[in-house]
């Protein structure tokens, strides 16, 4: 069965338990669990030396010292209190990206309502930290520094829309790339099939598309590690607005 990346949720019965109630997943969760389940067996083979002097345990370890650097000029000093989170939302990104590329797959990150549904959730949480460590004063953030008073209001007002389009651009950003690069994979596809299955002509025809097609893949496959790359860099920019409130 194809998957488009425009089936936002596909439910699937798990267990009938009568005609009126069933319990059903959605191949969203389906894949999410997916990505956690392969999270959690690497590094559990990692932890346990199994994967320590292989090339994929090299490969996990650079991508913790990458990510802690990342959070470390970002945060600064208070960097450690905050690099879980970062590092887990930047593990389940990367990967479900990744599964998203293997044929006949589902791209759980292209789906904008739970993209930005968790865009809006970690918003949220930088709201609440700012207003925690800092009470009111939090909302020195949408003054900067040096403002002539007349203009105090209307660059209060920019700010806090500025600000307020994070919930949804962090999201939006990363579902958009991702599900462009699907559908453009998608179209080019069944072009490439109605081409070669016309005629012997057009058979040799779509050898060429096919070569672009391939390129695409591959980029694709840069873009699934950029954009998770770029998430949790705007992520941790965002955390240390609300740390240090600049």
């Amino acid at each position: 069965m194809y998957y488009s990346p425009l089936d936002q949720f596909i439910v699937k019965p798990l267990l009938m338990i009568s005609e009126s109630l069933t319990v059903s997943i959605t191949n969203f969760t389906l894949y999410l669990m997916l990505v956690v389940t392969l999270i959690i067996i690497t590094y559990g083979l990692v932890r346990s030396g199994t994967l320590v002097s292989t090339r994929w345990g090299i490969a996990v370890i650079s991508l913790y010292d990458t990510i802690l650097n990342l959070v470390i000029g970002q945060i600064g000093r208070r960097a450690g209190y905050y690099y879980p989170l970062v590092y887990t939302v930047f593990n389940v990104i990367l990967l479900a990206n990744l599964v998203s590329m293997v044929p006949y797959s589902f791209a759980a990150t292209g789906q904008l309502v739970p993209v930005i549904g968790l865009s809006l959730a970690l918003w949220i949480g930088n709201v609440v930290l700012g207003l925690y460590l800092h009470g009111l004063g939090f909302f020195a953030l949408f003054v900067p520094g040096g403002t002539p008073l007349p203009l105090v209001p209307v660059l209060v007002l920019i700010e806090c829309l500025s600000y307020c389009s994070r919930a949804i651009s962090l999201g939006l950003r990363l579902g958009a790339n991702i599900l462009s690069g699907h559908l453009l994979m998608l179209i080019l596809g069944g072009l490439i099939i109605g081409l070669m299955s016309s005629s012997i002509f057009g058979f040799i025809l779509g050898v060429v598309p096919i070569a672009g097609v391939v390129a695409i893949t591959i980029l694709e496959f840069g873009i699934a590690i950029i954009q998770a790359y770029v998430f949790s860099i705007l992520l941790s920019g965002y955390i240390k607005d609300s740390v240090d409130l600049h």
